[in-house]
């Protein structure tokens, strides 16, 4: 189903953690990371436990990115480990920046550079150790050149690009930055500003990132000030809220952000990403793996 050809009716989902597949992803996701942190197994039972005494006491009370923050903080106290996916993250960073030149050079040839720069911002989205433990980013870079989009309001964007005298582009993970540093190049409006986590969650993208990878190039960089894998607006820090406040756009990149943010049905929000679960694939009423851009204001 194209997701521009019917109303989507607002503020009637909102991702809870009682959604048993959210359970899972999250369980496996963490089950991958016990994996690889040097802590005891009677540790690791003990967190599993915690895990399950969590989901029992707030499945119907928190949103998936609240329960996953909270998830993430009790590992944080066992295994004594900040930041668990730091050496993914920055792998994950060299390899985008090593392809840089080449999604360049495609951006250049492109009939609309503006659209294919989106394309590739799409891809990088595939860049996330919570639903993939291994993926291919260039294969997906390759099939997000061609494939449709199951939602598309790219010229839309485009237009409120042109009108806005202020952006907030909302990140989402690391290595996945440099590919959003690339649309905001794209875009060349002189008022840009990223948005990264307020601390490492995931391999969600963090200020180190922003500086690794240099994001400060093309926009200010700010921390929304909170550690879930999502932009949660109430709890976010003052700086950030002033700057969403204030925006007169707002990109949002990534299933995470769109979790936090649906439900706030604000026209500013363009939400571009890669549906990589069957929850938003059925909140958007469309395929598992389809590239998506879009607005509500713009929904017939």
């Amino acid at each position: 189903m194209n997701l521009c050809s019917f109303t989507l009716p607002p503020k009637t989902f909102i991702p809870m953690a009682s959604d048993y597949r959210c359970f899972y992803c999250l369980a496996r996701s963490v089950e991958n990371l016990l994996e690889k942190i040097p802590m005891p197994a009677e540790k690791k039972k003990s967190f599993t436990l915690d895990m399950i005494d969590l989901y029992l006491e707030r499945q119907r009370k928190e949103l998936t990115p609240d329960f996953s923050r909270d998830l993430y903080r009790i590992l944080r106290g066992y295994s004594g480990i900040d930041d668990p996916y730091k050496e993914e993250k920055h792998r994950s960073n060299l390899q985008a920046l090593e392809l840089l030149p080449k999604l360049e050079e495609i951006i250049r040839q492109s009939s609309d550079p503006f659209v294919t720069a989106i394309r590739l911002a799409i891809a990088g989205n595939v860049i996330d150790f919570a639903v993939h433990r291994n993926f291919n980013l260039e294969e997906t870079i390759e099939k997000s050149l061609k494939a449709p989009f199951a939602a598309d309001h790219t010229a839309e964007l485009k237009s409120a690009v042109e009108k806005a005298s202020s952006i907030l582009y909302l990140g989402d993970n690391a290595g996945e930055i440099v590919f959003d540093k690339l649309f905001i190049r794209t875009m060349n409006h002189s008022n840009v500003t990223f948005a990264v986590r307020g601390m490492p969650v995931i391999n969600d993208a963090t200020l180190e990132d922003a500086r690794f990878t240099g994001m400060h190039e093309v926009a200010r960089v700010i921390s929304n000030g909170y550690d879930a894998p999502s932009t949660l607006v109430e709890k976010s820090g003052s700086e950030f809220r002033e700057y969403f406040r204030n925006a007169d756009l707002i990109i949002s990149k990534g299933q995470g952000n769109l979790e936090g943010l649906y439900k706030l049905n604000d026209k500013r929000i363009f939400f571009i990403l890669l549906v990589k679960c069957n929850v938003i694939a059925e909140l958007l009423g469309v395929e598992k793996n389809s590239l998506v851009t879009f607005n509500s204001s713009y929904l017939k």
